[in-house]
């Protein structure tokens, strides 16, 4: 049962007052005290009916939350704990709390490269240090792709900074094909994680052209007294709608993608989308293949996609997608000929 934040506030409130055993509480006690609470932390005057604190009560007494509070009456006007020691604030994790709160630790545990989540890092910690205590020799349930050590992945708190800030920098970067580092003068708008990579979107204080980097291939980064541009045409929030990957330029317009999966394919595809606008345009019955149709900006990202589906999947259209397919295909069946 769902508790809202004022129920939770009189729940604590009652709480209080019954592990308090140098006073004897009345159900008025009770509501009077509730009141307050719900005005001093939340500004509500109306205050609290007896029924809703007779309700709390109730509800503190079941298993609704989990509480299974002993509360008694006695002399057939006070109430109090049964037992001295009892507050729902030392309730035990449920199997089901430890789980979930398992499952939200791993995640938070994604965020460790960000110093801005160091405080949260140690929250974390505590967490998981609880659990370890409610969960003896307890397996992940859970668990993400990492790798671990990944170059460039220091730079991410820094350059977080540095858009938060819009702070100009000159970046020392070399791509894989260059065999020395160049120098960007480089307005950095937004960082964007692709399989276990991450970018850094911005552009060049010269010209605004939108260029991504990766981090991985950044020698150094410093920042740098020069004016900070936004490129007016770059939609952060929309920029990769009609993209797989993060290679595209400003104005680039999406394609129909029309492609073939035999019946095995179709299935990971039906159930995992290649892309949010993905349509199946025909299902052949006897079969169990599909043809199926996506609106996405054409790169490399969307190659080596397709390229993973080997023998069971085919392109039908755009024709230089057609073509581009057909000749990486025939050099990877060359180097097995040669063989």
């Amino acid at each position: 049962m769902p508790a809202n934040k004022n129920a939770l506030i009189r729940y604590k409130t009652i709480d209080q007052c019954l592990r308090n055993r140098y006073r004897r509480w009345t159900l008025e006690d009770l509501v009077d005290a509730c009141s307050d609470a719900l005005y001093e932390m939340e500004g509500i005057r109306k205050g609290v009916s007896v029924r809703t604190v007779q309700s709390d009560i109730q509800i503190m007494r079941s298993d609704k939350l989990g509480y299974n509070a002993p509360i008694e009456v006695y002399e057939h006007k006070y109430y109090r704990y049964a037992e001295e020691d009892y507050s729902i604030m030392d309730m035990p994790l449920s199997q089901n709390d430890c789980d979930v709160l398992q499952e939200a630790i791993d995640m938070l545990r994604q965020l460790e490269g960000f110093e801005q989540f160091s405080e949260m890092a140690d929250v974390v910690s505590r967490l998981q240090d609880k659990l370890s205590v409610s969960q003896q020799n307890h397996k992940p349930i859970i668990h993400f792709d990492s790798v671990p050590n990944l170059k460039g992945i220091r730079l991410l708190s820094p350059l977080y900074n540095y858009i938060a800030r819009r702070q100009t920098l000159r970046i020392m970067y070399q791509s894989f094909s260059a065999r020395q580092p160049m120098e960007y003068i480089f307005c950095p708008y937004l960082l964007k994680e692709f399989r276990n990579r991450w970018f850094l979107f911005g552009s060049k204080e010269s010209n605004l052209m939108l260029y991504n980097l990766a981090l991985d291939r950044i020698v150094s980064v410093e920042p740098i007294d020069v004016p900070y541009r936004e490129n007016p045409d770059f939609d952060s929030e929309h920029f990769f709608d009609d993209l797989i990957g993060v290679s595209k330029n400003i104005g680039t317009q999406p394609h129909r993608v029309v492609f073939w999966a035999n019946a095995e394919q179709s299935k990971y595809i039906k159930t995992k989308p290649l892309h949010s606008s993905q349509q199946v345009i025909e299902e052949d019955p006897e079969t169990g293949s599909c043809t199926f149709s996506i609106e996405v900006v054409i790169n490399f990202e969307l190659y080596s996609v397709f390229l993973s589906y080997g023998s069971g999947f085919k392109i039908l259209e755009p024709r230089n997608a057609v073509a581009f397919m057909r000749d990486k295909l025939r050099q990877a069946l060359s180097l097995y000929e040669e063989e």
